[in-house]
């Protein structure tokens, strides 16, 4: 399923102004359990382990019950963001992404996670704020940058079902 909403705003001239992607949102399936596959992806400590070409690099800041706020220096379609993420989750259901500041502040992404009797279906919506320079790679098809949030998600998988 993917699910593209572009907002586009025009000068009183008419001319294009700023065209934005404000939601994508993809599924995956896996065949491990909801816990197990929630526990891959809520893991911040093994990002760099386990992703080295999506994260260079990732401190965790601060850990409350349900939330995480972690600096996280990313690799996203050839271009390098430095964020402050906050990870909240809720009982093995949903995590969010909050970017709160740096290059990304701003984006927000939801991962659900839904049981099924022969694994779990991961529903991701992603409202990216990107920089400038990505921006405009996003007037010709669908932008890099999108994929490689797919590709991280099809990482998290593998690694879960090893």
């Amino acid at each position: 399923m993917t699910n593209l909403i572009w907002n586009t705003i025009y000068t009183h001239d008419g001319e294009l102004f700023e065209s934005n992607l404000t939601i994508y949102t993809f599924e995956k399936f896996t065949k491990v359990s909801r816990k197990k596959i929630f526990d891959v992806i809520t893991n911040y400590d093994a990002y760099q382990k386990w992703i080295p070409q999506h994260f260079l690099s990732v401190r965790i800041i601060s850990v409350r019950p349900h939330a995480t706020l972690v600096e996280e220096h990313r690799i996203i379609a050839g271009t390098e963001f430095i964020v402050m993420a906050k990870h909240v989750v809720n009982d093995s259901l949903i995590h969010e992404t909050f970017f709160v500041g740096g290059d990304a502040k701003g984006s927000h992404i939801t991962e659900k996670f839904d049981q099924k009797p022969t694994g779990t279906l991961i529903t991701v919506t992603i409202d990216f704020k990107p920089k400038l320079s990505m921006k405009l790679s996003r007037l010709v098809g669908k932008p890099k940058y999108l994929k490689d949030f797919e590709n991280i998600i099809d990482e998290f998988i593998k690694i879960a079902e090893f």
